[in-house]
């Protein structure tokens, strides 16, 4: 979808979530391909989505969401080493800083990493095929909007979609995709800042609760994808794969992160 001209609306979605927000995720934060932070210097997470849903929302559709995510510090320990980070491919070395230069001058909070669970961050996200690279998997991408001291793969995170903010569109080029990105972050700034969204800032996913015994997990459990997702409807796997109820119960995948310096 080519992208419209003229303004953009400056606040996204209704006063209130409603279905089939809010949608849940969970899981591991590994070191993906980089390129949200070191070509377009705007670090983001990736989950991939071929043949899985979200919270049983297979046909949700490919776009712009906002939400809240946290982090649980306490797993980064026993998931990395001085060398070694958890990584959705074979290369599992440290690597640089993440870059947050395209982003600088919007308000973010500041954050320091602690061995505890995070303060509540406001999140942009895009689930769909990223057109301008040109995709044929549908991925999650995540960005959370704090700058962080220094990076944190292994942690936990916990993320609740609460809305949608536009649809995906092909760029003619990549400012003009960084551009669109910094309004869809000032646009999640203040559509998160209405009152029934703040409040979903106590929901209890994003405190580490709900979703122990239930939900799609994928990947292998060393922090590396298998390259076979967990696909709704194979009958080899509808033991372990429940369809969720969106509002209720999560959803736990491994997810590709690069963490935000200041």
């Amino acid at each position: 979808m080519v992208r419209p001209t003229g303004p953009r609306d400056p606040i996204a979605g209704p006063n209130t979530p409603q279905p089939p927000f809010p949608l849940k995720l969970r899981g591991p934060v590994i070191k993906g391909f980089g390129r949200g932070s070191k070509e377009l210097g705007i670090p983001t997470a990736n989950i991939p989505l071929s043949g899985l849903s979200i919270n049983g929302h297979s046909d949700l559709d490919s776009g712009i969401y906002y939400g809240f995510c946290t982090l649980d510090h306490s797993t980064i320990p026993s998931a990395t080493t001085s060398s070694t980070v958890p990584s959705a491919t074979d290369d599992n070395s440290v690597p640089s800083k993440s870059s947050s230069h395209a982003v600088q001058d919007l308000e973010y909070t500041a954050s320091t990493p602690t061995t505890s669970r995070s303060l509540v961050y406001p999140t942009v996200l895009s689930i769909g095929y990223n057109p301008y690279y040109k995709n044929t998997t549908r991925s999650i991408e995540i960005h959370i909007l704090a700058n962080f001291e220094k990076d944190f793969y292994g942690a936990e995170l916990s993320l609740v979609i609460l809305g949608f903010i536009r649809p995906e569109y092909d760029y003619v080029s990549k400012d003009a995709l960084v551009e669109d990105i910094r309004e869809d972050i000032r646009v999640a700034q203040r559509s998160l800042a209405r009152e029934a969204y703040q409040s979903c800032k106590e929901d209890a996913w994003l405190k580490g609760e709900g979703g122990e015994e239930v939900g799609q997990v994928t990947g292998q459990s060393d922090g590396k994808t298998n390259g076979r997702d967990s696909v709704e409807g194979d009958k080899d796997d509808e033991r372990e794969n429940v369809r969720l109820v969106p509002g209720d119960q999560g959803q736990k995948d491994e997810v590709a992160v690069s963490a935000m310096p200041s």
